[in-house]
């Protein structure tokens, strides 16, 4: 068998299955007097403005290659999730979709309670545009204390060019800040989030000269895992070495973790998470 009929076999019996699991029901359609579970195949046709031959002919592997937007279409049609919609993709077009951006509602109760078992390792979870959704209390005594900042307002980007606390507690600020523009950029064109922040690339132009700067060379680098010093104002120096992780399922989301370099660091932040429960 060609590669070309072992495609449209998979897609066409993919097709098949995702159309016989759904439930006429749920779309007001009798259920009764049918031969088989879910919809009918003219009726995911219907759904998908396209001909019920033409999408017979793809569940019976011989519709040849159907196009992103027709793929698309019947991805809506029959109810899809977004890890649903990307594998038939990958087998009938051979390639992920498109990227559909869409803004983080936060993060599960499981995954918060990830963070917060990371007791002296401050972690947090950031979207594609770098929006601070989560955190545990070791982030809050070593990096900002994210509850008391406006849900809009929790921008990395905007605490190191525009809150001169975060930026006087950075080793090489001018490192720093270029890396963070350059992992931005590459992040929010991944997650196809640039006309999304095109209105916050615009604020933060207008008040900080260095970003509009930095922001012209275009940069982009891959966010990754590397090694971060602190200066805090009683403690002193804090180094970590840091790492970020996808988040399963979430691919708008990465949670960062930063792990004390030295023991002698990690006694630093016990000392200085107990004297913040006191």
């Amino acid at each position: 068998m060609s590669e070309t009929a072992l495609s449209e076999n998979l897609l066409g019996a993919y097709l098949k299955d995702r159309r016989t699991r759904l439930d006429a029901a749920a779309f007001g359609l009798s259920g009764s007097r049918r031969r088989t579970p879910g919809l009918r195949r003219e009726e995911v046709a219907q759904r998908a403005n396209i001909s019920p031959t033409w999408y017979t002919w793809l569940e019976q592997g011989r519709g040849g290659a159907p196009s992103a937007d027709v793929l698309d279409r019947i991805a809506r049609a029959l109810m899809l999730t977004d890890v649903e919609r990307e594998h038939l993709f990958l087998i009938g077009l051979g390639r992920p979709p498109e990227v559909r951006y869409q803004a983080s509602e936060g993060v599960s109760p499981r995954l918060q309670r990830v963070l917060d078992a990371l007791a002296f390792s401050p972690a947090l979870v950031r979207t594609a545009t770098w929006d601070v959704v989560a955190w545990n209390t070791a982030a809050t005594a070593v990096l900002t204390d994210y509850g008391a900042i406006p849900p809009g307002q929790r921008n990395i980007l905007r605490f190191i060019f525009c809150d001169p606390r975060v930026r006087a507690a950075q080793y090489d600020w001018d490192s720093v800040a270029r890396f963070v523009v350059a992992a931005f950029r590459a992040d929010a064109a991944r997650a196809g989030a640039v006309s999304h922040v095109a209105d916050f690339v615009d604020e933060l132009c207008r008040t900080s000269p260095e970003f509009a700067s930095l922001w012209r060379d275009n940069d982009v680098r891959h966010h990754g895992d590397g090694t971060k010093r602190l200066r805090h104002p009683v403690h002193g120096t804090l180094s970590f070495e840091y790492s970020s992780f996808n988040v399963e399922g979430r691919p708008d989301l990465s949670m960062i973790v930063y792990n004390p370099a030295t023991p002698e660091d990690a006694e630093r932040i016990r000392t200085l998470l107990a004297a913040r429960a006191d």
